[in-house]
């Protein structure tokens, strides 16, 4: 029976990684290649998604009435992160080739209504950016910035704004100047495009003889006056212009063109960040070896005497080696949160790894969400065992219930607050919305690879016999006695959080800034030595809070040890809030439900993560202390 168990097991493990396989392979992953483009070749530019750090809507760029192709929008591929990033990339009627500039040519002229006008108006009131892509590089625009010192240096801000207000009124850039960088080799024939630069402008133009494709309004060359869309009342035409620079730069190569959108400016900052937490490191470390070395080897030595002796009473954390292996009330519930913890560290931990390969690059335009994504579904396998195994030492009997707990809860929860997000986003019509075929597709990867896996892992962990604990378990426990107030639970789980959260706090505003002020994060190898710092510090606070619990003849330390390191994702919500009231000027109420609601998710992860972290160390380190002394 346990072999035909184990071979149907084995049977639905290759067909779910068969299964997954195959939808990975249908994603699209763009930027692998580079193209060369001949004199003369077209070249594509195409319209991504409009954002805004006021009301981090995202929208489509066609929802603004722009100008457009004759057969309107072709819409392209997309892999599932993108999708859930809420891109949207679409053709354009812009006419690129590839070698050939413009001086100024003339896209389109629309006439608009008043409401069309306004609609213009609220868009540029709302800070929104416009996303472009041409071969695969985002646009940006070149700035410069001059420090304290009086030195210089470019950056590059992704998109480019869609208008600008001045004196309370509204102007809308309908002029944009695209200046392609290209590189050229005798190793290949034509030439490869290493930069995109937008410069946009918001030009009044006038007439032209619109039957001539070669004539263009003279104000192109010399503006005068900028297109306003505020304040009309009545129809208004607006006329869409550009022109194209090529640019030969042989300092740039194709393989490091996208050095400059990641070009860190702020390394200082990320090496204080690092000194930080490794202060905190060492200061832990310091502790823990002297509870190590010194107080716990002289309590061993200690006890060993009084064995030898057998005269004088136990005290400190022996006093309580009957009852420290008494299983915690809710023990199912704990079990569960320290598998999802497991899932969401495997996932944490392969995921950098491949980023700190260079396989999640923002070449790959949705490549780290969907890792993650399909990452966490497929380290079910590690929630169903880990989960398993702490609740078979927790003595627990229901399988079943702790298997299907495990895989429906967090990830459950995280989809409800998400579907509930997701009906607000369709409601404002933002192609952040997600459709109901992907939310369906993404259910059926859950139930169909993640759970089977999930109940796979449970039936390898619940198959083993349990751990064996180096003492016995009284049938009656024993009371705890009165705790000193700064030992009570609350307050020493309260202060246990604060060193893992100060250890990546300022790493924390780097991520907020990428997700909502919408900026690239690669700085994946901070982000590594920040996670390993947080790691042993997580180990660290819990051993040691341990420890001082024990002695205080508190036994009760299998919730406390979760709770610890994990009440540190109670500071990061704490953090977000801070940072939406300072850094973030919105004003929405969907856009707050939508910040605090993402926010939640990742708080519930990191809590669930760094709990895990805490539980297993000071499991293992309680196993450790009670095997080294004999106990009657």
């Amino acid at each position: 029976m346990t072999t035909l168990l184990r071979g149907r097991a084995v049977c639905v493990f290759v067909v779910c990684i068969a299964l997954l396989a195959h939808i990975s392979g249908a994603f699209y992953l763009p930027g692998v290649a580079p193209k060369e483009y001949a004199n003369g070749e077209k070249v594509d530019l195409k319209v991504n998604k409009m954002v805004s750090a006021v009301t981090q809507l995202p929208y489509d760029f066609y929802s603004l009435p722009f100008c457009r192709e004759d057969k309107g929008p072709k819409l392209f591929a997309e892999s599932l992160g993108e999708i859930l990033m809420g891109d949207k990339i679409e053709s354009s009627p812009y006419q690129i080739l590839a070698g050939v500039s413009e001086v100024c040519k003339v896209l389109c002229k629309l006439d608009y209504t008043s409401k069309d006008l306004a609609a213009f108006e609220e868009r540029v009131r709302q800070e929104y950016r416009v996303n472009w892509i041409l071969d695969n590089l985002p646009a940006a625009v070149k700035k410069t910035l001059i420090d304290v010192n009086g030195m210089r240096s470019t950056i590059y801000e992704l998109g480019f704004p869609l208008g600008v207000v001045e004196n309370d009124v509204a102007y809308l850039h309908n002029h944009v100047h695209l200046k392609i960088i290209y590189h050229t080799s005798p190793e290949y024939e034509g030439r490869r495009i290493v930069g995109f630069e937008v410069e946009p402008q918001s030009i009044q133009h006038g007439a032209f003889d619109v039957n001539n494709p070669s004539s263009y309004p003279e104000s192109c060359v010399k503006p005068t006056n900028w297109q306003a869309v505020s304040g009309h009342t009545d129809a208004a035409s607006i006329t869409f212009t550009y022109s194209v620079e090529w640019e030969l730069n042989p300092d740039i190569k194709w393989s490091s063109r996208w050095d400059v959108y990641l070009k860190m400016t702020d390394t200082q900052i990320h090496w204080f960040s690092i000194v930080n937490s490794l202060m905190i490191v060492l200061f832990l470390t310091g502790m823990v070896a002297l509870i190590m070395r010194r107080t716990i080897h002289a309590d061993v030595r200690r006890y060993i005497e009084m064995e030898q002796e057998d005269a004088q009473e136990e005290t400190g954390w022996k006093l309580v080696h009957a009852d420290v292996f008494r299983p915690p009330n809710n023990r199912m519930i704990l079990s569960v949160l320290v598998g999802s913890g497991v899932q969401v560290f495997s996932m944490t931990v392969i995921t950098l790894i491949f980023a700190l390969l260079g396989f999640l690059s923002p070449a790959n335009r949705g490549g780290l969400m969907t890792a993650v994504l399909v990452l966490y579904i497929l380290m079910g396998l590690f929630a169903g065992y880990f989960s398993a195994r702490v609740y078979k030492a927790m003595r627990g009997t229901s399988w079943k219930a702790n298997t299907i707990l495990t895989a429906v809860s967090f990830p459950g929860f995280a989809f409800v607050i998400f579907f509930i997000l997701n009906v607000f986003l369709g409601a404002e019509h933002s192609t952040g919305y997600v459709h109901l075929g992907i939310l369906i597709g993404i259910f059926t990867m859950w139930i169909g690879i993640s759970l089977p896996l999930t109940f796979f892992g449970s039936y390898l962990g619940f198959k083993k016999p349990p751990p064996e604990i180096p003492v016995k378990v009284n049938q009656i426990p024993r009371q705890t006695p009165e705790l000193v107030w700064y030992m009570r639970p609350v307050v020493s789980v309260l202060m246990g959080g604060i060193l893992p959260f100060g250890a990546v706090f300022i790493e924390l505003f780097f991520i907020l800034s990428s997700i909502w002020q919408h900026q690239f994060y690669y700085m994946f190898g901070f982000l590594f030595l920040v996670f390993v710092i947080l790691i042993i510090t997580c180990a660290e606070i819990t051993i040691v809070m341990c420890y001082f619990q024990l002695c205080s003849e508190d036994y009760h330390w299998w919730w406390r040890s979760y709770l610890t390191p994990g009440a540190s994702a109670l500071y990061m919500f704490l953090y977000s809030i801070f940072y939406f009231m300072t850094k973030l000027h919105i004003t929405s109420f969907v856009s707050a439900i939508l910040y605090f609601g993402y926010t939640l998710i990742m708080a519930l992860a990191f809590f669930v993560l760094t709990g895990s972290i805490g539980f297993y160390s000071c499991y293992f380190f309680v196993l450790k202390i009670y095997a080294s002394v004999k106990v009657a």
